[in-house]
């Protein structure tokens, strides 16, 4: 029983475990916002451990999903146009 009880106890110390909050992937309310202001804002919710993308218009990017990045695509003005996901 001792036993039982110190692997609930192992399982409820880890991060990321069924009480923590889950991750933020979008960022739909910096749609319109400068790139700036978007890299600052998400480097601000998730850490420095994220690496933002400033995409210009008809770029070519790759298809891969990398949970590392943020891709802001920007317009000719350099303001967010769509929703910053990360992948």
């Amino acid at each position: 029983m001792a036993e039982e009880h110190g692997q609930a106890n192992a399982r409820q110390e880890q991060p990321g475990g069924a009480n923590a909050a889950p991750k933020k992937m979008t960022w739909p309310e910096l749609v319109g916002s400068t790139a700036e202001g978007a890299e600052r804002k998400i480097k601000e919710e998730i850490g420095d451990a994220i690496r933002v993308q400033v995409i210009p218009p008809n770029t070519f990017v790759t298809m891969d999903f990398n949970q590392q990045r943020v891709r802001l695509y920007v317009d000719s003005s350099g303001n967010v146009a769509r929703t910053p996901r990360i992948g």
